[in-house]
């Protein structure tokens, strides 16, 4: 079950959201060859990923940067820009270019907060750009907490698109992250959900001042919620469906 567009269409060209996502493109393919010497690759990981382990020995503060621009591998990639690029327009529609950039880094910055609290120990390298995006999503909630969000849901053979308002995906979402990370030992490597539930709960508070300049209840209670301008309507395939013979 995962997301490929929402209904909520962005007021600005998103150009910071393009330069993200270029920019975590270019990185990787400069990396890329790497990825046939699984040696090279680690010791690259090793340079410029999140160590906690080197953050809690004052070494490698870089890493908290650095790392939001590397990814483990092209699913890794493909999925955290499709993430950006359904909920980073609008947030820098928001925001203004300059300010949102600023709240993207910041929330990557935070996320690698949380995965160090989580186990300051720990010499698993982390990579990935999902901690700032959760970020994104966080605020996201806070400001488009009914925005529609249609949602490909997979089972086996079976295959359903579902639009659904963006507080019941991001809420899935959060919770399947704090529950996963709770469950999962702190040493174990994977997925890093406390990147992920630490970036998303900065997103939040980062972006509750905005929230109550505008109203705050008040301003969901103009909005109901949804974004201030008309939705994006998609139309259905206009692709006959060819029924099977009986």
């Amino acid at each position: 079950m995962f997301p490929f567009r929402d209904h909520n269409p962005s007021n600005r060209r998103p150009y910071v959201t393009w330069a993200l996502i270029a920019m975590n493109i270019v990185v990787f393919a400069s990396y890329w060859p790497l990825f046939e010497n699984e040696r090279a690759l680690q010791a690259f990981f090793y340079d410029w990923a999140l160590i906690p382990a080197a953050v809690s020995q004052g070494d490698m503060l870089h890493g908290f940067m650095t790392s939001m621009f590397l990814h483990g591998g092209l699913m890794h990639l493909g999925g955290n820009m499709l993430f950006l690029w359904i909920f980073g327009d609008n947030l820098e529609d928001v925001l203004g270019h300059v300010r949102y950039l600023l709240f993207y880094l910041a929330g990557g910055i935070a996320a690698g907060l949380a995965q160090y609290m989580a186990d300051p120990s720990s010499i698993i390298p982390m990579v990935g750009a999902s901690g700032a995006i959760a970020g994104v999503m966080g605020g996201y909630l806070l400001m488009f907490p009914r925005a529609k969000v249609d949602i490909l849901f997979i089972f086996i053979i079976f295959f359903r698109v579902f639009t659904v308002p963006a507080w019941v995906m991001l809420g899935l979402w959060f919770g399947m992250q704090v529950v996963s990370g709770a469950a999962t030992p702190a040493d174990m490597g994977g997925v890093a959900y406390w990147a992920h539930a630490g970036g998303f709960v900065a997103g939040l508070a980062l972006m509750l001042p905005v929230w109550l300049r505008r109203g705050g209840a008040g301003y969901w209670n103009r909005t109901h919620g949804l974004p201030p301008h008309p939705e994006a309507k998609y139309q259905r395939s206009k692709i006959p469906v060819v029924r099977r013979r009986k």
